[in-house]
Order: structure tokens, then sequence, then C-alpha cells
């Protein structure tokens, strides 16, 4: 792999799309062998589409999961655990994600900046990667860009799509596949003070 530093890719599922009202349901991490995973209980509703996605519903005040419950945190609670967990790797990080920058990473730092995490957050991690525009950039001219369409064309294999640990996990073997140059990931790399 080229020489990227220390990048951790994470994904987020959520209670729907509108970046700005949405909560985090599922945050996960990987970065090599190390993986982080947390489940919160939402506190609005979880949109019909987004249920359909992701197979998460609420029911008598739990969390499930394709009918199965999940143990769930407080969401301040998993962000301060994933801080210690980025510590963990050593830094300064960058974190990955797969449509990073309308998506994962405003919704991401809402929440950080909501909870007053964003300053501990910034001390770890130097920026964000956003993995749509790269893969756009290495191979252009394909019909879709989703992650589950880029891990078939790539990989040739199909996962757990839309469960954030299976995500997160399988976008490091896309990026791993790829081995970008340092300059094609800088080029998709942007601050955490955009948001």
């Amino acid at each position: 792999m080229s020489d990227n530093g220390s990048i951790v890719f994470f994904d987020l599922e959520t209670t729907g799309l509108n970046t700005n009202v949405c909560d985090i349901i599922q945050l996960s991490a990987v970065c090599g062998k190390r993986v982080f995973n947390a489940y919160m209980l939402p506190t609005c509703r979880i949109t019909e589409g987004a249920g359909q996605l992701t197979g998460f519903a609420v029911r008598d005040g739990a969390l499930f999961r394709d009918g199965v419950p999940t143990g769930t945190v407080p969401l301040a609670e998993a962000l301060a655990s994933f801080l210690d967990f980025l510590r963990s790797v050593g830094g300064p990080v960058r974190l990955a994600a797969h449509n990073a920058r309308r998506f994962d990473a405003p919704l991401l730092t809402r929440e950080l900046r909501r909870l007053r995490l964003l300053p501990q957050f910034e001390q770890v991690v130097s920026g964000f990667v956003d993995t749509l525009p790269l893969a756009r950039g290495l191979e252009p001219g394909l019909d879709r860009y989703t992650q589950k369409n880029l891990v078939h064309h790539f990989l040739g294999q199909s996962y757990d799509a839309h469960n954030a640990a299976a995500d997160a996990s399988v976008l490091q073997e896309l990026f791993s596949h790829w081995d970008p140059s340092a300059q094609d990931v800088l080029a998709v790399t942007f601050s955490t003070r955009l948001f």
C-alpha cells in the first residue's frame, strides 16, 4: 500500500438521510485488524426508507436489526469510546468513508460539536478522506459508484451492505486493492473544520 499514513475506515447507519436532523444508530470503524462498533438508540423516528435499507427498527424502547435486539449505549459514550479507539491507532489519523463529504463527515461533526467533543476529535483526526471521488478518478466510466457496486466490480464479492461494521471493513479492503497514491488520496482529503 502507498504511504498514506494512518487511515481509519468508518461508516454510520442513521435514522434517515437528512444530515441536519437524523440520528446515528451505528458507528463502526476499522484500522488494520482493529475494530470499533457501537449501536445507539435513536431519539427520532427511523424513516421507512432507512429502516428498509438497514434493517433497523425500534420497538418497546429497544433497537433491533433484522428482528434481532442489539445492545445500545448513549451517543456521548459511543463517541468518547470512538475517540479512545482513534487515539489507540496513533495519530494524527484521517477518517475515510464512502461519500464522507456529503454524509458521514457532516453528521459526525454535527454530533461531536453538539456534545462538545469536537476539540478532542480535532486533536486526533487531521481530516476526512472521501472514497467516492477517489473511485470516480481511479475508474471513470462505471454506471454506479455505490460502495456495494464498487465491491462487486473490483473485488467480485457481495457483503452485508448497510451494516456499518461490514461497510467499514470492506471499504478498507477496497482501498487496499486500489492502492492509491498519496497524491490521489490528498486530492480527496478535506478538513474536519469544513462543517
